[in-house]
Formats: structure tokens, sequence, C-alpha cells
């Protein structure tokens, strides 16, 4: 059937100039920022799925770099919400856990954000 033709060849096109235009604006975000946020440009395209291990050593070791403001949103944002999960599972024993700067002073060095007074208070009231 003509008709069915052209809508297919209709969404194809439009398909692949929404895809152009989205590679466009991916290629100019990669250049402007990390990789990695780029990728927010195809969010179901692109997804991650972790799966981890850990024990409480190797957790307080990820904290200490993934809660910190350098690092990048989206795995601060799940560094967050692991570190409140386990703080109520074993509150004593992860006191005191969150970026390097919670116990003492910034890992980054002249990359540091600046904040460690309002990060270390932050952390230590989750």
């Amino acid at each position: 059937n003509l008709d069915v033709y052209i809508n297919e060849h209709k969404a194809r096109k439009k398909c692949e100039e929404i895809t152009e235009k989205e590679m466009k604006s991916l290629k100019s975000k990669a250049e402007k920022s990390a990789i990695e946020d780029a990728r927010y440009i195809f969010p179901n395209a692109c997804a991650t799925k972790i799966v981890v291990t850990m024990n409480a050593r190797e957790l307080m070791h990820f904290f200490s770099h993934r809660c910190c403001m350098r690092a990048q949103w989206e795995i601060r944002d799940l560094a967050d919400a692991m570190l409140k999960e386990v703080k109520k599972v074993a509150p004593n024993l992860f006191e005191g856990c969150g970026p390097s700067c919670v116990k003492g002073s910034c890992s980054e060095g002249a990359m540091t954000c600046g904040k460690a007074i309002e990060i270390r208070n932050k952390y230590l009231s989750i």
C-alpha cells in the first residue's frame, strides 16, 4: 500500500532528523562538559545498569570519593542515598562517613569545592 509506505518513509525521515539533531546536541554538550553528563541527552538509549558488591570498608571508601561535590552529580546522589540506607542498618559503623572532608581535609587539593564546613555539617547530620 502506497499510503503505508509514504507514512513509514515520513516517520523514518523524522526519526533520522531528530536523531541527527540530538547527536549534534550531544557532541556540543560533550565538548562543553563531561561526557557522563552528555549521556543524558539519550537517557533511554544510554542506560547504564550496575550491580555492585561491597563490604563496609569498601562502602566507606566509595562514600569518601562519590559523596564529594566534585563527583558527577548522578553518582553523588546515588552515593548519598546509599549512605542514608546503610546508616539505618549500621549507624555506629557508618558514623562520620561521607566525602573525605567530613573526617579531615579535602582530598581534592586545588580542585576543592571550598565548602568543607557546609559539607561536613550536612553529612554529620544524616
